[in-house]
């Protein structure tokens, strides 16, 4: 079964608006409030909240006025910080058996032997 990308994409646009009308009352802020933050017009917002499209300056305006930018992370994490980069800007490592003065490892002995 072949799933139709476009009725995928509108779901996520869907649940986007839902979640962001959602944030937006319980910021509180109406519709023209928001409008006169963003500079966004209060048709592209009702049509946002619709789950029509906008273009995505409008998105990234609305998204900035009621502080949601710091979220756009998890949106689309940095590409400089993964597990590999990580590992390349970590600390050199240590040995874990300490050597004594005369270069060779220390003697382990059992806890009962002196």
């Amino acid at each position: 079964m072949v799933i139709n990308d476009n009725l995928f994409s509108n779901a996520i646009l869907k649940e986007i608006s839902t979640r962001f009308r959602d944030y937006r009352v319980d910021y509180p802020l109406t519709q023209k409030e928001l409008a006169d933050l963003s500079g966004v017009s209060v048709r592209s917002i009702s049509r946002f909240e619709a789950g029509e499209d906008i273009n995505l300056s409008n998105f990234i305006k609305l998204v900035r006025a009621v502080g949601l930018t710091d979220n756009l992370d998890y949106l689309i994490p940095d590409g400089t910080i993964r597990p590999s980069y990580l590992l390349r800007e970590s600390k050199p490592r240590y040995r874990a058996t300490p050597i004594n003065k005369r270069g060779s490892k220390t003697e382990w002995k059992w806890g009962d032997e002196k």
